[in-house]
């Protein structure tokens, strides 16, 4: 079975990044945040596969991990960058090079308070089925 990790990420960012509403609230979409970075802003964090296949098709059920930064106090502008990025991924098409059947769901999300108390942070969890394509 080979792995989803990179094509997802690609996917996911790309989706993040096309959204105009999304990108109207913050700086950027990263993999690796500089500390240079202007808030806010959304990151990737894990990505976790696990193997489930189905009859004679190789599957994967994905945990994919983001996280929302903000610096606003109170946490309405780190919400309201979640909400728009729930929006793009919860029950939308994702296309993933290489698989097919692709599902996204909103699983969990949190807020944090930062040890940096200027800093807001939400994480969000995605489930992400898909089949692997046939070689």
């Amino acid at each position: 079975m080979s792995t989803a990790l990179w094509p997802l990420q690609r996917a996911v960012y790309a989706a993040l990044t096309a959204d105009t509403p999304l990108m109207s609230l913050v700086t950027g979409v990263y993999d690796e945040v500089r500390e240079s970075a202007a808030f806010p802003y959304v990151s990737f964090g894990s990505i976790t596969e696990l193997v489930d296949d189905a009859h004679n098709q190789r599957g994967l059920t994905t945990n994919l991990v983001l996280h929302v930064w903000s610096t606003q106090l109170g946490f309405r502008e780190a919400a309201e960058v979640f909400a728009a990025l729930d929006a793009v991924l919860d029950r939308r098409p994702l296309a993933v090079d290489g698989f097919k059947d692709v599902s996204v769901a909103h699983q969990q999300h949190q807020e944090l308070r930062d040890p940096d108390p200027e800093i807001r942070h939400i994480n969000v969890t995605y489930r992400v089925w898909m089949t692997k394509e046939e070689e």
